[in-house]
């Protein structure tokens, strides 16, 4: 038996980070310098040394989280120089873009805008709470898919999102984290109504 089958048959086929499980080894990557078995999603992050690399395996997350990027081939993106570059300085939580609105870069640091910040909140807090992307961008003089933008973008609670990939950013969050899932599910729930009425 090889070592590659011996350490995916160990791990019971399934990802030691995120459990995803695939019974012939497909999408499953041995961590060489770990002699782990991860999934080319969580194998693309895992830090080089031992110490860090048993903290990243114990910090579980849920494989069912990562279906998207699985689906689109994060993998697979461009490994260009500037693209490596751009994705280590997202590792660190640092923004790779211009400031999202109700943010300002200062001494290189991304700090809120206090100008802005408060309309940010109530910006997701209004669609939270029922108001439609038209009367949110007639309130705030933002277009609607200026508004879509802002209610998706994670650098809202504290995260950066690169290349399909997210990552902690190193600036302070607007808003909270459940305020922004709340706002996700209702973007869900209106597709599904919307899908809905479509097949009626």
């Amino acid at each position: 038996m090889n070592e590659k089958k011996r350490l995916m048959e160990e791990a019971g086929f399934r990802c030691q980070k995120c459990g995803f499980y695939s019974p012939l080894g497909k999408g499953l990557e041995i961590n060489k310098k770990n002699n782990a078995v991860l999934c080319s999603i969580c194998n693309t992050f895992a830090p080089d040394d031992s110490e860090n690399f048993r903290k990243y395996i114990e910090e579980k997350v849920d494989w069912q989280v990562l279906e998207t990027f699985r689906k689109f081939g994060v993998n697979k993106a461009s490994h260009s120089p500037q693209k490596k570059g751009m994705i280590e300085k997202s590792k660190q939580g640092k923004l790779v873009a211009r400031p999202p609105f109700g943010y300002k870069v200062v001494n290189g640091t991304l700090i809120p805008d206090e100008e802005n910040k408060e309309k940010v909140r109530l910006i997701f807090e209004e669609f939270a709470a029922g108001k439609s992307l038209n009367q949110i961008s007639q309130t705030y003089g933002i277009s609607v898919n200026g508004i879509k933008k802002i209610l998706k973008n994670f650098a809202y609670i504290g995260k950066i999102k690169f290349n399909n990939q997210i990552f902690q950013g190193s600036h302070q969050p607007i808003i909270s984290a459940e305020l922004f899932n709340r706002v996700q599910q209702h973007f869900e729930s209106n597709t599904i109504k919307k899908e809905l009425e479509i097949n009626q």
